[in-house]
This record gives structure tokens, sequence and C-alpha cells, in this order.
């Protein structure tokens, strides 16, 4: 691991007096460890190969290696300060190995031959072990083999490379826009990269080299009641993280945005608190996506449906499959729900999974019907009298990922997305057609079962629609859902030029846990007669 606390103590240091326009220019940095250069010459092929060799000969019926390096910067303010500047840098080795039906897997930071065998002989150990505890061996699907196969997420600049004062910068005048708007007391706003280096090699002849970026700007303005009996927060999440670089940052224009949000904040201490009943809600992108990830990302998870997942949130109502492929009645016929990997910008996408497989698009619910499950290498077998009936092959949708050399691959959402309509309908047209309703714009708290049948979504901003018009803002808005119920009340989509991805670096999972960073595509959706109560601390 490289260790960048010298790093934080000199920058941490700095950040306290940074004067952006007279601040000299930066040190060089020290020179990187052997390791590092390594793995930056791409000189770990033949490290991969090793750690793969020793698993076979040491019993794996198929192993796989994951030499990468995971890299975070978080530059953080508020009002005019710099609260805090972080990088965290880690590289190392994990060996997956498979004996008789058994997982094993070791991790280690260790980059030598004898560092990367060790580890693969402690996985192969490992899975010997685990068959006293097996419950059905484990088959893997099929894959092509990729024997030098690259890839690299939609970026043009990386913000590794951009210089601490740039950021900033952007930072602190779009904290001073929203901080001139009456009312606004506090604003606090983010810049969070994270870099992916990571390569792959399996017995079955893959040898795959990936770098993937993600860019996500974060921004909020509080303002403030003048008695001080309200206070009320505009969090800019239409700005969503993205699979880009810097260059999103630059086009995100938090500068020129910044006011806007500041005088919403403001807006929103003068809204008219909502009153309870049903609604015809009109939901964004930025709101809808939450929604989509809470009530159809996560229970069409199939290890979730088949009970060997439980963790952050329970199992899934959509079991047991049988039951349920081809037969839920998910949502109307104008309700499509995408599994990808592939959207350009999107958060899930890469080129190659986990599993070195070449991830597909499938549709999760096809015109209203839940129709597939997200799957593994592992878990597509657990499928294979559904696919012989429907005359498909065997075939994992390339759902695979561990959020660390040193975690486990195991099964992730893609990128889960509502497909656009045919019509070019958009957010207006969908107004236009409410005699009384809820225009919702951007995701808030929300909470749902253990089962992700019930739940509950907040949002950010809210306005009251009244003849096909928006009046004016509400405020303590919450929408109750049962998902079904919910997904068939929806009766209007937007068009194709309406779509929009949201989407979260931390979308968690697993025991221990990981973190994913997955996104959802959406139009603007209009939904009849939803739950809405009042969530507000006096009401």
């Amino acid at each position: 691991m490289t260790d960048r606390r010298d790093f934080l103590k000199a920058t941490g240091a700095a950040a306290v007096g940074l004067a952006i326009a007279s601040r000299p220019a930066r040190a060089e940095a020290p020179p990187a460890p052997e390791h590092v250069e390594r793995f930056q010459a791409r000189a770990t092929k033949e490290l991969l190969l090793d750690a793969i060799n020793a698993a076979k000969m040491a019993g794996a019926s198929y192993a796989d290696c994951r030499i990468a390096r995971f890299r975070q910067n978080f530059v953080i303010t508020r009002e005019q300060q710099i609260v805090n500047v972080v990088d965290t840098d880690t590289l190392g080795c994990g060996v997956r190995a498979l004996v008789d039906g058994c997982w094993g897997f070791s991790a280690t930071r260790t980059l030598t031959r004898d560092g990367v065998t060790a580890a693969a002989r402690e996985a192969v150990a490992i899975a010997k072990a685990n068959r006293l505890a097996r419950d059905r061996a484990v088959t893997l699907a099929p894959t092509e083999a990729f024997p030098n196969a690259t890839w690299k997420s939609a970026y043009t600049v990386d913000p590794f490379e951009v210089p601490l004062e740039q950021k900033v910068d952007v930072l602190l005048k779009a904290n001073a826009e929203a901080m001139k708007v009456d009312g606004v007391r506090f604003v606090n706003s983010v810049l969070f990269f994270v870099k992916q280096e990571r390569q792959f090699a399996s017995t079955e002849g893959s040898v795959i080299d990936q770098t993937l970026i993600r860019s996500w700007p974060l921004f909020a303005a509080t303002a403030v009641a003048p008695d001080f009996s309200d206070f009320q927060t505009r969090a800019a999440n239409e700005v969503a993280p993205m699979g880009r670089g810097w260059e999103y940052v630059q086009a995100s224009d938090l500068v020129g945005r910044a006011r806007k949000w500041g005088e919403e904040a403001a807006e929103k201490l003068k809204a008219k608190p909502v009153e309870v009943g049903k609604y015809d809600l009109v939901l964004a992108p930025s709101n809808l996506w939450l929604t989509i990830h809470e009530s159809i990302g996560h229970p069409t998870e199939l290890d979730r449906a088949m009970g060997y997942e439980a963790n952050y949130a329970g199992t899934s109502f959509i079991a047991p499959p049988e039951e349920k492929l081809g037969k839920l009645q998910y949502g109307k016929p104008l309700m499509n729900i995408q599994g990808d990997r592939s959207q350009e910008g999107a958060l899930s996408t890469i080129g190659y999974d986990d599993d070195g497989v070449k991830p597909d698009t499938f549709l999760i619910v096809k015109d209203g019907i839940f129709n597939d499950y997200q799957t593994t290498r592992e878990q597509a077998p657990w499928l294979a009298d559904w696919y012989a009936k429907q005359g498909k092959p065997v075939r994992s949708h390339g759902c695979s990922y561990a959020d660390s050399w040193g975690s486990v691959a195991f099964q992730r959402m893609p990128n889960v997305s509502l497909l656009p309509g045919k019509d070019a309908t958009t957010w207006n047209d969908l107004i236009a057609g409410v005699d009384r309703g809820i225009a919702i714009v951007g995701d808030g708290s929300f909470s749902i079962d253990q089962q992700r049948y019930n739940a509950q979504f907040g949002g950010q901003v809210f306005y009251e629609i009244r003849g096909g018009k928006l009046g004016g803002m509400l405020k303590d808005v919450a929408y109750q859902i049962r998902t079904p119920d919910f997904w068939n009340s929806m009766d209007a989509i937007g068009g194709q030029a309406s779509y929009e991805l949201g989407g979260s670096f931390f979308d968690g999972k697993g025991q221990p846990g990981q973190s994913n960073a997955v996104s959802h595509g959406a139009v603007p959706a209009r939904f009849r007669q939803v739950n809405v109560i009042n969530t507000g601390r006096t009401q």
C-alpha cells in the first residue's frame, strides 16, 4: 500500500491559509515506490500468470488474479474555508481459486513472485477447507477468453493531474455565489474523484487491463429563517456522479448554478407544508433514479432472490424465480428496465467484469413483465432450467465486482435504467396531464423494508401542480409506495431527449460490506394517486 500520510500532513497544513492567487508552485512529488513504478509500467503480467499457475499447481480447477491500484481524491470546503484535502492510494493483489466446487480467496500487498504465489496457495488451501461447509458446488457459466484486452472509461482529462488550486477555486467561487442569497448561511461543497487501474488474468486464458475514472461534484446550500425557527437545505443532486473526468466538473458549471440552488434553499423556508393525501406525482430523473435503485435494482439481484444475500436491507420479494420470471407484472407495458454496463459515462460501466466476462445488455423488465435477474458466472447456472425453456444459452450478464484488490468479487448491480418512451414527451407534457399533484426534483431520504416491497422516498424541491400547471413550492413531502402498485400506477414517461443519469458512489452490500458505484438512467415519469405524507418536524 502506498502511504499518503505525509501528503495529507503537508496539504492539511497548507490548506488552512491557502491563497489561490499567490500560492507558490507545488513541489515535485517524491519518487514512486518500486512496486508502483512496476505497476505503472504494466510490468505485472508475469505476476498475474505466476499467481494463477501457482493456484493450478496447488489443485485449483479454476483461478483468477487481480492486481489493481485504487486511488481517491477529496477536496472539501464550506463557505470560504477549505475543510480537508484527502488522498488515498492502495495497490495490491487478490487471488481467487476454485477447488471441488468451493471458492477460496487470499490477498497480498507484496507484489513479488513469492508474494503472489503464496497468496495463490493460500486461496487454494482456503477453498479446500471450505468443502466442509459446501451447500452447492460452484459451476461457472462459460465465457469467452480475452487474451490481450484493454479498456478505458469515458474521460478526457484525468482529475488526478489537475492542480489542487484549480479544484479549490471552483468550489470556493460556487460557495460565494450561493452565499450572496439572502438567508443562506451555510454552504458545503466537495469534489470527489476515483481512479482505478485494474489488471486481471484467469486460467481460462484472459489477460485484461482496464482504467476507469469517476467524478462527483457535491454542493448543498442551507438557508436559515431570520428567527432561527426553521432551516432548509438544497442539495444539488441533479449534478450526478459520473464515470468521466475533470471535463465533467467544468461542464457541470457549479459556479453558474450555485446562486439558483441557494435561492431554492431560501424559497423552501417560505414553502407551504404539504397536506397529506393521494396525489398524482411527476418525478424528475434526479428523484426517480433512487426509487429505481431501491425498488428494482436490489430486488432483481439473483443472490437476494435465492436467499444467499440478506445484508443491507434483506432479500427480495421477487422470489422464487420459477414463480416470478416471465410472470410478475412489475408495471404497465410502457415500462422497460434495462441492465447494462456499457452506457458511456455511467458509474457501473466497465469493459470486463471481475469474472473476466464482457457484460451484455439485457431487459430486467420487458413491457411491464419481470424478464431477468442480474447474474455472475456462478449465478447464471442457477437459472439453467429457465434458460433451457427460453432456448437460450446459460450466460452471465457480467455483474461480478469487488471494491478493492483485497475484496472477493461477488454479484453487484449494473446500471439499471428506465428506458425512454417512444414519443417525444416532455416534463411539461407530463405536468399538463395532472389536475392535482406534486412535481418532485432531486432525491432525499428514504426507507425500505427487508424485501424491497414497501418504501418511502423524499426529495429536494417540491412544486404543487394545479390544473396542469406548476404552482408554488411545497415542503415536508415524502411519498409511500408498494413496489408493484407504484410501478403499475405509472401511466406516462418522457422521451429520449429527457433521459438523464443519476447514481451514487456508495451502494452497499455484503458482509464484510463492500461499496459499488452505480448509475440509473431515467426519464421524467407520471404516477397516479400515490400516497403522500408530511414529514415536518412540527406537524
